[in-house]
């Protein structure tokens, strides 16, 4: 057998103590890349021009706040609803400035969550189960998917 089929028999191995399946090679990445992200924003991020006044919020513990009052600030009002990843700004500065991190969080995070529910229909088709986790799971990710990005729509931006 061929290195893909190995691989393939792998990632769709019911026999693995976490299944993974082809959900799964999408979610690990981008969850790991929201929760990455998010810890070190949260750590470290510089302020964030949120409503594109040229007036910074600070939301990071560097930046002199505490558990309690830190945040991921929102991405500016004047990058609207515009896809702002990093290679649209002229400098990481600028997408720091503009609160890239929060649109790269919350769109990988949704991402990850859809493929969570994703894997778990996957998992229940390959143990030949109704998918009725993977139904109720659908609950919490129309409520994440509305107050991360159908509200932001209406607003008119993510801030």
């Amino acid at each position: 057998e061929s290195l893909w089929g190995r691989f393939c028999n792998w990632i769709t191995s019911t026999e693995n103590r976490l299944y993974i399946g082809w959900f799964g090679v999408l979610m690990i990445p981008t969850l790991l890349t929201a929760t990455s992200v998010f810890i070190i924003a949260f750590i470290a991020a510089p302020p964030v021009d949120i409503d594109g006044i040229r007036e910074p919020v600070s939301g990071s513990l560097l930046y002199g706040n505490n558990i309690i009052s830190g945040a991921i600030i929102p991405t500016s009002a004047a990058i609207g609803l515009h896809f702002y990843p990093i290679w649209e700004a002229a400098s990481v500065d600028e997408w720091l400035y503009n609160g890239g991190p929060y649109e790269l969080i919350v769109l990988h995070f949704l991402l990850g969550v859809a493929c969570y529910m994703g894997r778990e229909w996957e998992l229940s088709f390959r143990l030949g189960m109704r998918p009725w986790i993977a139904v109720a799971y659908s609950a919490p990710v129309a409520a994440a998917t509305a107050v991360f990005l159908i509200y932001p729509i209406g607003q008119g931006s993510f801030s």
